[in-house]
C-alpha cells in the first residue's frame, strides 16, 4: 500500500527587497514563502497590519504566497522570555501580529523560547564533503566565553514564563486561525552560558503541548535539533505528527550530539532521511517544510553561512526527490 505525500515545499526569502532567490524559488516550482519581519528604522513596527499586508502583496505580485512568519523580532520576544517588567505590552504586540496574520491568511507563526542568546555556533568554516563549508558547535568552547550579560536564567523561570505566555497567546491564535510552531533550542542543551533552555527534548516539547492543549499550540520540527538530541528522528516525527502537533518543518541534519556537532549536507548526516520523509507521510503531514542550514559550496563567499544559494538548490532538489519517491512507492 502506497502512502500519500502532502508536505508542501517552502523557501525562506527576504521580505524587504527582491533578490535572485525569489526567481530561483519559482524556477524550482516552490510557491510558498517563509519570511520574517524585522525592526527597521523609519518603518512601522512588525505587528503593524499595513506593513504585513504590503509584504504579503509584494510576494503575491510575484506569484509567491507567504505561509509562515519566522519569526517575531527579538524586540517583541525577549522581554517576555526574560521576564522583564513590560512583558504584557510585548505579548500584546505578539498577539496583534497573530491577529493580523489571521486577517491576511498567513497560517503559521514560528517562534522560539531561547532567552537572551538565540541559535548559536562556535565555527562557520568546518569542512564537509568536497571542501564545502558548514557550521559547528562545541559546548566547551562556548562556555569559555563566560556568563552572558543576562546572568543566570533558570529552567524553572522559563517554564513559568512559557505558561504565562501560552495562556494569553493561544486563545488569540485560535480565534485568528493561526498555528503557533515553537522551535527547538539550538543547540538543544541547558544551560548555555548561565541561561537555561527548556526545548531540549521530546519530553519537554510534550510538556509545552500539555500546558495548553490546542491544535493551535504546536511545534516546528527542526530535524537537525532533534537529531542532536540523540533521539530517533522518524519515531519522534510519528510521535508528534500523530498528535497533529507539527505545524512547520525545518529539513536539515547534523553529525554529533548536543554538546558537539557539525552541520552536514542533507544526505550526509546521521538521520535516515528516507524514513523521516516516510514518517511525515504516515502521519499525513500537510504543512510547509523548508530546507535549512545548507553548506556553502565552491565559489560562494560564505558571507551568509547556512544560507548561501547553491546548497539550497541542492537540498530542495533532494527533498523533492525524497517526497516523490515516498509518495509513489510502497513502504519497504
Amino acid at each position: 500500500m502506497s502512502v500519500e505525500m502532502r508536505m508542501q515545499l517552502a523557501e525562506v526569502l527576504p521580505a524587504e527587497e527582491k533578490t535572485v532567490l525569489w526567481d530561483l524559488t519559482k524556477q524550482l516550482g516552490v510557491e510558498q514563502v517563509v519570511t520574517g519581519i524585522e525592526d527597521l528604522p523609519g518603518q512601522a513596527p512588525p505587528w503593524d497590519f499595513a506593513r504585513l499586508r504590503a509584504i504579503k502583496e509584494r510576494f503575491a505580485a510575484e506569484g509567491l504566497d507567504v505561509t509562515v512568519i519566522e519569526s517575531a523580532p527579538a524586540s517583541i520576544q525577549e522581554p517576555y522570555k526574560l521576564g522583564l517588567g513590560d512583558r504584557d505590552e510585548h505579548i500584546a504586540h505578539f498577539c496583534q501580529l497573530i491577529e493580523n496574520m489571521g486577517r491576511l491568511q498567513i497560517p503559521v507563526l514560528c517562534h522560539n523560547w531561547m532567552a537572551g542568546i538565540g541559535w548559536l555556533r562556535t565555527t562557520f568554516d568546518e569542512l564537509e564533503r568536497g571542501g564545502a563549508l558548514v557550521s559547528g558547535f562545541d559546548h566547551a568552547t562556548n562556555e569559555a566565553l563566560g556568563p552572558s550579560e543576562y546572568g543566570v536564567v533558570t529552567e524553572a523561570q522559563l517554564w513559568e514564563r512559557m505558561d504565562y505566555f501560552l495562556q494569553r497567546v493561544v486563545p488569540v491564535a485560535e480565534r485568528a486561525g493561526v498555528f503557533l510552531a515553537v522551535h527547538p533550542d539550538d543547540p538543544p542543551r541547558s544551560p548555555v552560558r548561565g541561561i537555561g533552555r527548556i526545548l531540549t527534548s521530546p519530553e519537554n516539547f510534550q510538556r509545552v503541548l500539555d500546558i495548553y492543549p490546542s491544535p493551535h499550540n504546536g511545534l516546528t520540527f527542526c530535524q537537525g535539533n532533534f537529531s542532536a538530541m540523540g533521539v530517533d528522528v522518524p519515531a519522534t516525527i510519528r510521535r508528534f505528527g500523530n498528535q497533529g502537533a507539527i505545524k512547520f518543518v525545518h529539513f536539515r541534519d547534523v553529525k554529533g550530539n548536543r554538546d558537539h556537532f557539525v552541520e552536514t549536507f542533507h544526505d550526509n548526516g546521521q538521520t535516515d532521511m528516507v524514513e523521516a520523509i516516510r514518517a511525515y507521510a504516515d502521519v499525513d503531514y500537510a504543512g510547509p517544510a523548508r530546507v535549512d542550514h545548507v553548506p556553502t559550496m565552491a565559489g560562494e563567499a560564505n558571507e551568509n553561512p547556512g544560507y548561501e544559494v547553491m546548497g539550497r538548490l541542492y537540498a530542495l532538489g533532494y527533498l523533492r526527490g525524497l517526497m516523490e519517491a515516498v509518495g509513489k512507492t510502497n513502504p519497504i
